[in-house]
């Protein structure tokens, strides 16, 4: 029988914009290497590790994956010690990922591209791990994280991966979240899975310091929703389900991708479940207008007892879209986002006031500090409209003071996520860490800031030995 994939994605032509050359080929694996200094100096109280994790593997025997979501995941390791900076890089060698390069060809389901071949095959195919979208540092081990399944360990230097981990409690089946929240005053950690089913069913984990899970929880759901972050603010979880479901006899019987039975039906709203941080129990359920999330941002517990939460909203799911063309390296779907800061009654699921506090596009925001204080790094674009074809160009500070601040990391050079690093000697003047894919010179590098004065450019900048694509999500370890 004649496949009836969809057309896989092809590699980036000379056509497309400079970010699609860090995608086109697979990227290269290097062992721990100290990086050369193009510009500034490290500074001297900088020590500890960046960990970042992203999609750095698109292809294999020819066939390519038809979502970014699907490249095989890498993490990046660099370690400051006040002088110098040392990197690793290596794949996650999830079982997909061995399959596949004993076969030299893709042979599993992804969130959204199908294995190659007849439908049999597609049906047939068991869908991959892909461990790429972020990371979580324990005392005695590294946690590559993909939502779709059980997180890989890795070793915390040498980038080894072990095996799967189940955090002493988690079935093989189960689910944990690529965003998992660390309690600031406990230390606990916090996540989630979704179970599918006819109706799914959000499974809430709290975990100790050192990754045990201690406790489970069950809520159920109405349908089965794509639910990607979550808020943690003190003794609440807040869980805001978008009107995305999915079509799941299509998905079941290889028909489609995952993502592509994803459905958007803004009529549902967007329902918002606040979760007991102790018992781990729904205290409260609530409705708002529909509206679509990947991320929040900083969030907490105010005096008055509401909750204060930042996310960026999308008017819509067309950002599934988006991010299925950066595969293709040519995008032509427009799916902007803006920062809103929401205020809810937690014991109601009510929400008390809404605001938009930046209003062009971005994402991926990471805040630094407490309460009402805290700063929020994000990416953006340097123009205040977004350019057609561009992936992000810009790193920015947002605080309720100042405002918003834009550092432009210049046309062709592609920041990822922004990772605050907070400065135990001047508290007010954090660093800020992002790695850069130049587009000019085909490389990437490591960049370093000033958080209070992002506008005035890195003042420090490293090459890494090849290129890393852009990449997903990262953390920062003292010592």
């Amino acid at each position: 029988m004649a496949s009836t994939a969809p057309t896989q994605a092809q590699p980036a032509t000379s056509t497309a914009k400079p970010w699609a050359r860090a995608i086109a080929q697979p990227a290269s694996e290097f062992a721990a290497t100290p990086l050369t200094l193009l510009e500034g100096q490290l500074p001297a109280n900088l020590r500890g590790t960046l960990y970042r994790n992203g999609p750095a593997r698109f292809e294999r025997g020819g066939d390519r994956v038809s979502h970014w979501f699907d490249g095989d995941g890498a993490v990046l390791r660099v370690n400051f010690d006040g002088q110098n900076a040392v990197a690793t890089y290596r794949y996650v060698r999830s079982a997909g990922f061995v399959d596949e390069a004993e076969a030299d060809q893709l042979l599993y389901r992804g969130y959204g591209s199908l294995a190659p071949g007849s439908f049999w095959q597609q049906w047939q195919a068991q869908i991959k791990n892909a461990a790429n979208t972020s990371v979580l540092a324990l005392p005695d081990r590294l946690l590559a994280l993909w939502e779709g399944g059980l997180p890989h360990r890795l070793d915390l230097e040498s980038l080894e991966t072990i095996g799967l981990d189940n955090l002493e409690g988690l079935a093989v089946s189960d689910t944990f979240t690529a965003h998992p929240k660390r309690h600031p005053r406990t230390g606990k950690i916090f996540s989630f899975g979704t179970v599918p089913g006819g109706n799914a069913t959000l499974k809430i984990y709290r975990c100790s310091a050192v990754g045990a899970v201690e406790k489970t929880g069950i809520i159920p759901l109405a349908g089965i929703p794509l639910i990607h972050d979550f808020v943690l603010a003190d003794r609440y979880l807040v869980f805001c389900v978008s009107p995305v479901r999915l079509n799941p006899l299509p998905a079941l019987f290889g028909l489609s991708s995952f993502s592509d039975a994803l459905q958007w039906q803004p009529k549902q709203g967007t329902q918002i479940i606040v979760v007991d941080a102790d018992s781990l129990e729904a205290i409260a359920l609530g409705e708002a207008d529909p509206w679509y999330q990947w991320h929040f941002g900083h969030s907490y517990l105010d005096f008055d007892g509401s909750v204060v939460f930042d996310v960026v909203r999308y008017e819509n799911f067309a950002s599934n879209q988006l991010f299925k063309e950066v595969a293709s390296g040519q995008l032509s779907t427009v799916a902007d986002a803006q920062l809103w800061q929401y205020r809810i009654d937690p014991k109601a699921a009510k929400i008390l006031d809404q605001q938009c506090l930046v209003e062009r596009h971005c994402e991926l925001p990471v805040a630094l500090g407490q309460d009402n204080e805290a700063v929020t790094f994000m990416n953006v674009y340097a123009t205040a409209v977004t350019p057609p074809g561009e992936l992000f160009g810009a790193i920015a500070r947002f605080d309720p003071k100042n405002g918003l601040t834009i550092a432009d990391s210049g046309e062709g050079r592609y920041p990822s996520e922004p990772i605050p690093v907070a400065n135990a000697n001047h508290p007010q003047q954090p660093w800020v860490l992002t790695v850069v894919y130049d587009g000019h010179h085909h490389r990437s590098e490591v960049w370093v800031y000033r958080g209070d004065q992002l506008e005035a450019g890195p003042i420090c900048k490293l090459q890494l030995p090849s290129v890393v694509p852009p990449s997903f999500h990262g953390t920062w370890v003292d010592g």
